[in-house]
């Protein structure tokens, strides 16, 4: 299961009307697995592309528990999604909450979208509530290149050829 943590950057940002700095705000979101990993990786992500001096001013746990971003749109959307589950013990009825977030361009195109990224749930749920948040970008994890393709020790051969793809031979 994942962990998010809304993270806000204060820094100088060019007023695009005045051309004046102006101190602002922003959060963003992380996937991270500890308040010591958000902050790390906010450094890591934003230092290239905030000019000048800034500081991390919150870093918050959130409840999300799933993100779908869609590449057409930029606009992040809280969405309360609940639905009822049955109680295996006493078998009563328990209403669930889940918070959800997804691009699109205005609140009709997200309660759209998440409906159709949530088609497969087994459970009839509802989306009482859409929200347009203030979040700037959304950082998932990725983990490093090392973890991903191993460098292979030398006492070891590979049994498939990197380049091509093809099964080596045990004669090689």
């Amino acid at each position: 299961m994942r962990t998010w943590f809304l993270c806000k950057v204060k820094y100088q940002k060019e007023d695009e009307e005045s051309g004046l700095l102006k101190s602002v705000t922003e959060p963003y979101l992380f996937d991270a697995l500890s308040f010591t990993e958000a902050e790390t990786r906010v450094y890591d992500e934003l230092a290239d592309s905030i000019r000048g001096e800034w500081v991390i001013t919150n870093i918050n746990k959130t409840k999300f528990i799933d993100v779908f971003r869609y590449p057409d749109a930029d606009i992040w959307y809280r969405c309360k999604i609940t639905y009822t589950v049955a109680d295996g013990d006493s078998g009563k009825e328990k209403k669930v909450t889940n918070l959800m977030l997804v691009t699109a361009h205005d609140v009709r195109e997200a309660y759209d979208r998440i409906y159709e990224s949530l088609n497969n749930m087994l459970v009839t749920f509802r989306v009482p509530e859409v929200v347009e948040t203030p979040i700037v970008e959304v950082f998932e994890y990725q983990a490093p290149d090392e973890e991903l393709n191993p460098e292979i020790p030398d006492n070891l051969k590979p049994l498939v050829d990197p380049e091509s793809g093809e099964l080596l031979s045990e004669a090689q």
